[in-house]
Formats: structure tokens, sequence, C-alpha cells
């Protein structure tokens, strides 16, 4: 009993070192009252939304509204081949999502001027399972516009944090 409960410290132990933790919500600055995703696709639009309401965040429903507005130019999503069989099918993908994004206050102020955005992944194309891999390149698009998101709330914080100094 006395070895199952050691063995049973140190891997919770070990677990905890690991560095290991849940994503917590989104953090912007108290006093933004609310916040507006302008010229953005369908999807990051969704996933932007999803991801306010898990952190608490208003969004608001137009420019005139907000306190802080992210404006999103030239977003587009490219797919290459990397690699083909010997039969020529693509064996590998690239997935290229790409977009510019400047933060502006209610007053038209620019807090943060263009800044680019490019997320790549890549994934094995496994002709055996073809219907699968289609439902697997949505799901890396998806965490694509997730990551996409954090890392513009992240340049949003850094931004709001240096002009409230």
């Amino acid at each position: 009993m006395q070895v199952k409960k050691t063995v049973l410290l140190m891997m919770m132990l070990l677990l905890s070192a690991c560095g290991y933790h849940l994503r917590g919500p989104l953090t912007l600055p108290t006093g933004l009252k609310s916040i507006y995703l302008e010229s953005a696709s369908p999807q990051l639009q969704e996933q932007f939304n999803a991801s306010m309401k898990i952190s608490s965040i208003p969004v608001a429903n137009s420019s005139e509204n907000a306190s802080l507005i992210i404006r999103i130019y030239n977003e587009n999503n490219d797919r290459r081949v990397l690699s083909l069989s010997s039969s020529g099918v693509a064996n590998d993908f690239e997935l290229d999502y790409n977009l510019e994004y400047e933060l502006v206050d209610s007053k038209n102020k620019i807090l943060m001027a263009r800044q680019p955005l490019s997320i790549k992944r890549e994934y094995y194309n496994n002709q055996q399972a073809v219907i699968a891999k289609d439902n697997e390149e949505q799901i890396i698009r998806h965490e694509m516009y997730q990551q996409a998101v954090r890392s513009i709330v992240g340049g949003a914080k850094v931004a709001l944090d240096a002009s409230s100094k």
C-alpha cells in the first residue's frame, strides 16, 4: 500500500512539474467596454465571438458602439501540395492562413499599426481514409482560426497596456 501511495505521489509531482495547464479565458484590460471585429471572414468572426463569449468580453454589434476596433485586411487561406506519391496523388498538404490587422479606438486613433499574422500547418493525406482527411483539414483550419484570435487578442492586450501608460 505504501508503494502505491509513493508512486501516486510521484506521478502527481511529475505532472504538476511538466508545465501543463488548461488554456484559460482571454484577458484584456478591465477598462475595455466592448470590442468589435471589422472585415473578418465568417469563420474568423465566429471563432472570435465564441472566444469573447467564453472570456466574458462584450462584443459590440457595430464599430460605433465599440471602445476597441480590430480591423482585418488581406485575409486569405491557401492550400498547397508538399509531396506526391509514386502514382501522382498528393501525400502532404500545407495550409496557410494569412491576414493583417490593426487596432483603433472609438475615436479612430490607431493604437497598433497593421501587423501581419501568418499561420501554417501541414498534414498527411492518407488515400485510404479520404473522408476522415477532409474532416481533419476542417479541424486544422478551425484550430488556425483559434490561434489567430489568440494572437490578435494578445497583440491587443499589449497595445492597450502600452497606451494606458
